[in-house]
This record gives C-alpha cells, sequence and structure tokens, in this order.
C-alpha cells in the first residue's frame, strides 16, 4: 500500500533533505593547487611563448600574447620581451605557435636563458550569437614549465567573458533584446571585443597571490609571503 506524506511532513522532510546537501556542500572545502614544486623551482625570468589557437579566429594568439607580459611582470618576474621573442622563432624559421612550443625546453634555455617558459592555448575567442543575448567568450589553458628540468610546477585554466567586462546593454523587451543581441554583435565585430576580453582573461590566468594563482616572483614585495 503506497502512503501519501502529509504537506506539513512533506515540507519537514524537504528542509531537512535541503539542509543536510547545504551542509555537505559547506564541509568541502575548495582544493588548493600543491606548490611544492614551484616553490623547488623558484623561476626568476619567464618566457612566454605564442599561444596556440584551437579557435576559428586567427586574432587569438597574438589577441591574448600581447597582453600576457604585464601581470607577469607586475607579480614579480622578468618576462622575455614578446618582441624579442618573436624576431628570434622568425629568424630561426618558427612562425607558428605549433612549432614554437614543441622546441625541447633545454634549446630554450640556451636560447633565452629563462628560467620557465609559459605554455598557452586558447580554446575559446569570439562572440557567441543568440537568440536572445550574445556574449564574448575567451578561455586560455596554460601551464608553467621549468626550462632547466623540464618538470611543470604549475598549471591553470580560465574563462572570461563580455558580460563580467561590462560590455552588454539592455534595452526593454524582447523586440530590445533581440535588437541589442543584433547590435552588439556587430559592435564586436567592428571594435575587436574579444581583445577586450583576452586582457581579462590574461589578468585572471596570470595573477599572483590568490587562490591557484601563480606565486609572487622575486621581483615582488611580497615574494615568498604565500
Amino acid at each position: 500500500m503506497i502512503k501519501f506524506l502529509s504537506l506539513k511532513a512533506f515540507a519537514a522532510a524537504s528542509a531537512a533533505s535541503a539542509a543536510s546537501a547545504l551542509s555537505a556542500c559547506v564541509s568541502q572545502p575548495k582544493q588548493q593547487a600543491d606548490y611544492t614544486a614551484f616553490r623547488n623551482s623558484k623561476p626568476h625570468s619567464i618566457l612566454v611563448l605564442p599561444p596556440v589557437n584551437q579557435t576559428s579566429d586567427i586574432n587569438a594568439t597574438y589577441g591574448m600574447l600581447s597582453q600576457m607580459t604585464m601581470p607577469l611582470a607586475e607579480g614579480g618576474y622578468y618576462v622575455v620581451p614578446v618582441a624579442e621573442m618573436d624576431e628570434t622563432f622568425k629568424h630561426n624559421g618558427l612562425t607558428t605557435a605549433n612549432d614554437i612550443q614543441n622546441v625541447p625546453a633545454a634549446k630554450l634555455r640556451q636560447i633565452f636563458g629563462a628560467d620557465a617558459a609559459l605554455y598557452t592555448t586558447v580554446t575559446d575567442y569570439g562572440t557567441k550569437y543568440q537568440v536572445i543575448a550574445n556574449n564574448t567568450v575567451v578561455t586560455a589553458n596554460a601551464k608553467l614549465v621549468d626550462l632547466r628540468s623540464g618538470d611543470e610546477p604549475w598549471h591553470r585554466s580560465m574563462p572570461a567573458n563580455g558580460k563580467e567586462a561590462g560590455n552588454n546593454f539592455a534595452v526593454g523587451g524582447l523586440a530590445g533584446m533581440l535588437a541589442t543581441a543584433v547590435v552588439t554583435r556587430v559592435a564586436h565585430s567592428v571594435s575587436d571585443k574579444s581583445y577586450d576580453v583576452a586582457g581579462l582573461t590574461s589578468q585572471r590566468l596570470l595573477a599572483t597571490g590568490n587562490a591557484n594563482g601563480l606565486l609572487y616572483g622575486p621581483r615582488s614585495p611580497k615574494y615568498g609571503t604565500e
């Protein structure tokens, strides 16, 4: 025989279930990255390699690369100048990010003298159009490789989008939302909002001193305080 709970009993059971689920969520702390290898590596200088582009936008590689030096320098690291890196590879016949990232770590160390290299892959870059709205999304994965040992002391993935960057605006009603989507799409194409969002992605991806981010570099006054 099937027994039906009264409304009062059902409410009490639902509340208990919700409280139990909430307790389970609260009791599970966010996993912290292991920085043992990073502290042992102690990189002072970083070579930023051109990001591999896995998107359909040809601007993704240099849209990201042009904005990755600043957060690293602000974090206390010496960064090999992008122009120097780019010209050196071109002089040696390497013009694509895939070929450059396949150069052995020991060879990169020999040529540039850097302690570590940053390998990045861009997986999202551009405006995604939807019926009601559209959004510009840039997502990148990065890993730091010690050029002296070949070890990988740090890696991270980070997305950012145009809504977070304050690129969207609202017009009342469904017709307004549809118009906004079309107008914003055109505006993004003309002004290349992907580049702006890539800047936010770079800042987040390579930020120092936060959860799972890079440790402060030796040129930072906060070096060794984590």
